[in-house]
């Protein structure tokens, strides 16, 4: 980051708001959303600088901003934040004018409430009563918030949006919040923001454009970074559109598939599934280098319009193919989507989009292509650990030619011969490999190879998921008194080599324990599973020249259940 142009400093919000300059969300960033929980969360923080023995300060994060003169900022992330805490200092003013109604020190509680509002809100012109406010809202918010909070005015029950609800109810909560704590003293409202405003600080992060503030997003790990990644996202879009115009019914229409789309992904990353549908289509561009390009590609209303339309119609499937129990697949193609899941990649997702995309309503092309990546991906990411990112050119590259139109389902398995580990790479690493199962993943890992090879040896299907079954070490994983042979520092590194890994029925499992191998030997012998009664056939005696002779076999075997024929 240190090439990014932008700067980095801690300030107070007295800092922030009362210093002359003023600040804008973004006219197309989402509307306000914050909720009770929310606000309570915040007024425990902010009650907690009251406590007898209380914190010097509280901290509120991360602060993006941006701004080419210095002088008014785009608030990039952080915006609910600083509109509940506008929110809630307007809240102390109208109570304060409360107060003076009521004929309480009325004149030195109008001037309290007055130089609070120059300071942190904004002026009232003296001609028009029109507010001259610090801070702007999107075009959502910004009417409520200029025509009734600023002034104060008497706000309207219906006919508001559901943000503007939300932001009637926050000024209402607040309201009360600061009456219960403060009173009927003036004095005390106006030393309850005075000492808010300045033990409130941020973390202000100030960038020169949208490309930095993107970086700065994909970087930092704070809350909220990814979701407002995708707002300047949409920001950029927007804007596009709108600046050559358009109807408000467009800006409705493209309002609408934007949410469906966010809404279609759920808890996936909107700019992950941008990446993986751009690379689906395009040349393969990097995490770091993503909105750089976007903004390049696409500049005029109609670019615009075309990308969203056709993420509208593509985030389904995206969702879909993270979501392997989705109702789109067919058995076999859940079985192999769970596999991916499992095996945790994401680098053929662009060519499974593209791929969906052309060949699933002809013959059986997307499934041919889905079961090859899912066979690649186990022998170049589980077992041979290679890089990915050679792998991830080859899928771009085999994407794009699908997308137009350029290549056949099979000749895009034809392309996917060059990240396909020959049969004595594979097998040499499949012999060798070790999988810790104190990690949930691995464990799945594991059993869905050792039933892989079960079914290949006796062509009997067992349920893998099923509790009824488990993971046999036969060199146990804390070896007792039993295993009399046990050297740690010789033998350690063998506990959780695939060939010391079987499969057993639960109960049998934990009835031997950690006995030593004649008596385990015994179990194996009345075990459903050939490749466990395999195990007490063969060897009489279990040591790491077993473990490493019964790999062996495994990876032989291994080479035929993970193979593509083209």
């Amino acid at each position: 980051m240190a090439s990014m142009n932008f700067n980095t400093e801690n300030n107070t919000f007295r800092k922030l708001l009362g210093n002359g300059l003023t600040y804008q969300i973004p006219r197309f960033q989402r509307d306000y959303s914050w909720t009770a929980d929310e606000w309570d969360d915040l007024w425990q923080d902010i009650i907690g600088l009251f406590d007898e023995d209380p914190e010097p300060a509280h901290y509120m994060g991360y602060l993006v901003l941006q701004s080419s003169d210095n002088k008014q900022y785009d608030i990039i992330d952080g915006q609910q934040r600083i509109t509940t805490l506008s929110v809630m200092i307007l809240s102390a003013l109208s109570h304060l004018e409360d107060i003076a109604a009521a004929g309480l020190d009325s004149e030195k509680n109008r001037q309290r409430k007055d130089q609070l509002r120059n300071s942190y809100i904004g002026y009232l012109d003296p001609v028009t009563l029109i507010p001259r406010s610090k801070l702007k809202l999107n075009r959502h918010n910004n009417d409520f918030y200029q025509n009734y909070l600023i002034p104060l005015e008497k706000i309207p029950q219906r006919g508001l949006r559901a943000s503007e609800h939300l932001l009637r109810k926050a000024f209402d909560w607040f309201k009360a919040a600061v009456k219960a704590h403060c009173g009927q003293d003036g004095t005390e409202v106006a030393r309850f923001v005075d000492l808010v405003v300045d033990r409130l600080f941020f973390t202000v992060i100030t960038v020169t454009d949208e490309l930095n503030a993107f970086k700065v997003f994909e970087t930092l790990n704070s809350r909220g970074v990814r979701l407002s990644a995708t707002d300047l996202l949409k920001n950029y879009l927007f804007s596009v559109v709108n600046s050559e115009g358009s109807h408000e019914h467009e800006m409705k229409a493209i309002e609408e598939r934007w949410e469906r789309i966010v809404g279609v992904l759920g808890s996936e990353s909107f700019p992950e599934f941008l990446r993986a549908f751009w690379n689906s289509r395009n040349k393969l561009v990097r995490k770091a280098e993503l909105f750089k390009t976007i903004r390049k590609e696409i500049q005029g209303k109609q670019a615009a319009f075309d990308l969203i339309r056709s993420l509208d119609s593509h985030a389904h499937i995206y969702a879909a193919l993270r979501e392997p129990q989705a109702d789109h697949w067919t058995g076999d193609q859940r079985k192999m989507l769970q596999q991916l899941k499992m095996f945790n990649v994401r680098q053929p997702l662009s060519l499974l989009l593209a791929a969906h995309e052309a060949f699933a309503e002809k013959d059986d092309g997307f499934n041919r292509v889905l079961r090859a990546v899912c066979v690649i991906s186990f022998r170049y990411n589980v077992i041979c650990n290679m890089q990915t990112n050679e792998q991830e050119r080859v899928y771009n590259d085999v994407a794009v030619k699908i997308s137009r139109g350029n290549i056949s389902s099979k000749q895009a398995l034809d392309e996917l011969k060059r990240i396909y580990p020959e049969d004595a790479q594979f097998k040499a690493a499949f012999a060798d490999k070790e999988l810790r199962t104190t990690s949930s993943r691995n464990e799945n890992v594991v059993r869905f190879i050792l039933f892989s090879l079960e079914r290949h040896v006796s062509h009997a299907d067992y349920d893998s998921a099923s509790d009824k079954y488990s993971i046999e070490h036969i060199l146990p994983e804390h070896p007792g008194e039993a295993w009399t042979d046990y050297d740690e520092h010789r033998d350690e590194k063998f506990i959780y080599r695939l060939g010391n890994m079987t499969l057993m029925e639960t109960k049998p499992n934990r009835e031997i324990g950690n006995q030593a191998y004649p008596i385990k030997k015994t179990a194996y012998e009345e075990s459903p599973f050939a490749i466990t009664r395999k195990i007490a056939e063969d060897y009489a005696e279990w040591n790491t020249e077993k473990i490493a002779s019964l790999q062996n076999w495994m990876a032989r075997q291994a080479t035929s259940v993970w193979r593509i024929d083209f």
